[in-house]
């Protein structure tokens, strides 16, 4: 399997675990749901005080920072990232911005962001002539 995140070709073999993720970024699962979605983020190792969540336009950004001295080993494997990071989704003009929580539990960051009410037409009578 090739990736363009590196694996074969380098002038060195390395153990083939498939593709290997950047390390900037963070895993994230999205879910819809009739009220909104719900994006969970891996953020394993993050202090909740760095990590941020910006609006801006109708992006979300998404970044968690750690301190450049702290000093990481040369992992063999790394799955999931040691270094900070940075994540940006685009948002429907059908979610209500003003909304938007996060809630930080046991290393995944569940961010919600609810759809805006629908207007829905007032009910009315028609009368058969």
């Amino acid at each position: 399997m090739h990736s363009s995140e590196g694996g074969r070709g380098r002038g060195h073999r390395r153990p083939h675990y498939g593709p290997r993720r950047p390390k900037h970024n963070v895993p994230v699962n999205i879910l819809y749901t009739d009220t909104g979605f719900e994006a969970h983020v891996f953020c394993v190792g993050f202090a909740k005080e760095n990590i941020r969540i910006n609006l801006t336009n109708d992006l979300i950004y998404i970044s968690g920072t750690r301190k450049p001295e702290e000093e990481y080993p040369d992992f063999l494997l790394q799955e999931y990232p040691v270094k900070s990071f940075e994540r940006w989704f685009e948002l429907s003009e059908k979610v209500d911005q003003a909304g938007i929580t996060a809630a930080f539990r046991d290393g995944i960051l569940v961010i919600t962001a609810p759809w805006l009410p629908t207007a829905q037409p007032p009910e009315r009578e028609v009368k058969v002539e």
